[in-house]
């Protein structure tokens, strides 16, 4: 009977030893990095024209895999201050300096990293919409006046231009309320 409990125990602490592993998978963690751009910064030309552009990109599936990927390859560029991709809105906005990229440089920049990728809607901006805009409440009655001169220069297709990209009261033509 002795035997018997001792075959029965060592039996069961195998049973239980064997069967008890843990083999859960390992909770993976992804951390985002901010990139420093100091080395960037000391490069860039203070004198230099820079201009800002937003414009969609199609194709993305993913915010690591592809928006990183097509953010770091513009941000590599030499002339580019700064490139950000907004996965969520499928949306580039990147500011770089006149002299050394264009528009199409950009466009082919995004292509070169895959196929799938195409830039849509490219346009100048004055502010990326994370940053502040200048509202018309915030300019002085100097600035206004200024404003308005330049219109005054201006001849009427480049009015018509600016009026399609501008979403301001004062600036666009219409009359305040």
């Amino acid at each position: 009977m002795n035997t018997l409990k001792t075959i029965s125990l060592v039996a069961i602490m195998a049973l239980v030893f064997t069967s008890c592993k843990n083999e859960s998978q390992p909770e993976v963690k992804t951390v985002e990095v901010e990139v420093s751009n100091n080395d960037v910064a000391s490069t860039l030309d203070p004198n230099a024209t820079y201009a800002k552009v937003e414009f969609g990109i199609e194709g993305m599936t993913c915010a690591m895999g592809c928006a990183k990927t097509i953010e770091k390859k513009m941000a590599k560029m030499d002339g580019v201050k700064s490139a950000k991709v907004d996965f969520d809105k499928r949306l580039a906005m990147v500011e770089y300096d006149e002299a050394k990229v264009s528009p199409k440089s950009l466009e082919e920049a995004v292509s070169k990293v895959a196929d799938i990728y195409k830039v849509k809607d490219m346009h100048l901006v004055d502010s990326f919409d994370g940053e502040k805009k200048a509202s018309c409440a915030n300019k002085t009655e100097a600035e206004k006046k200024a404003c308005k001169a330049s219109c005054a220069n201006k001849t009427e297709a480049e009015k018509k231009a600016c009026k399609e990209d501008c979403k301001e009261k004062c600036c666009n033509g219409e009359k305040k309320a």
